[in-house]
């Protein structure tokens, strides 16, 4: 199955581990990998920490499914979301889902959605387990969200792993000429890193951010007239 904007999407809200400031926000990030046909925020709608959730779920149509919490310690709201994720596998309707939610619980749910070809994409802080960021096809961290004026690098040093992913995904596609284009370049990261986003380094596109890499050289290559053909070749630059 190709990654599509048309791809039908099940947006599966975990309510007590997700903050209502960035609902809008965050439906318009979906809008990028597909159309949210499915939209449902869980929790304890009778308790008030939930309140600020309200409002968005009228606003933006999002289906409220409410789950008592029987026991206190024990999270019935992740058992709910992920009875009701399997019930949508098994129909067979949908390309793929948005699991939004910083616990590790659906970890599991997450690889048992890739397992059956469709696509899951995570929305959490940047606390999420690891686990459940690698389940993820790509993981988006909700703090770039709320971001309204981007902190930008400004010293590479401190950012050694950026380093490594860019430098390693630059080399993996490399061709005979040692150039790499941008696209692949993405595409690499993303599989491999599904918490990459250029947003966390002050930039909204990766081809701003590789522009500032010292240890990167690029070139733009138009292949006919039309500038909006023009394409981002990059290597590592030489010691």
């Amino acid at each position: 199955m190709s990654e599509s904007e048309n791809n039908k999407l099940a947006v599966l809200i975990d309510a007590d581990n997700a903050q209502a400031a960035i609902c809008q926000k965050l439906l318009a990030e979906i809008s990028k990998f597909g159309i949210a046909s499915v939209k449902r925020a869980y929790g304890d709608w009778t308790t008030p920490n939930l309140k600020g959730w309200k409002q968005h779920l009228h606003k933006h149509a999002i289906q409220p499914v409410q789950q008592f919490s029987y026991t206190q310690g024990k999270n019935s709201t992740d058992s709910s979301l992920i009875i009701d994720a399997m019930d949508l596998l098994h129909e067979g309707r949908l390309d793929g889902f948005c699991l939004v939610s910083s616990d590790s619980d659906f970890t599991r749910l997450a690889n048992r959605i890739r397992e059956s070809g469709l696509y899951v994409y995570g929305f959490g802080e940047k606390k999420t387990p690891e686990p459940f960021v690698a389940a993820c096809d790509k993981f988006v961290h909700t703090e770039v969200l709320r971001k309204t004026d981007s902190h930008k690098i400004k010293d590479e040093s401190k950012n050694p792993k950026l380093k490594e992913i860019v430098i390693d995904a630059v080399n993996a596609v490399a061709r005979d000429d040692g150039w790499s284009s941008l696209s692949a370049v993405g595409s690499y990261i993303t599989k491999n890193t599904p918490s990459f986003d250029s947003r966390n380094y002050g930039y909204d596109k990766l081809g701003k951010l590789v522009r500032t890499l010292s240890y990167l050289e690029f070139q733009e290559r138009s292949f006919n007239e039309q500038a909006s053909n023009v394409h981002i070749y990059v290597r590592e630059r030489s010691a």
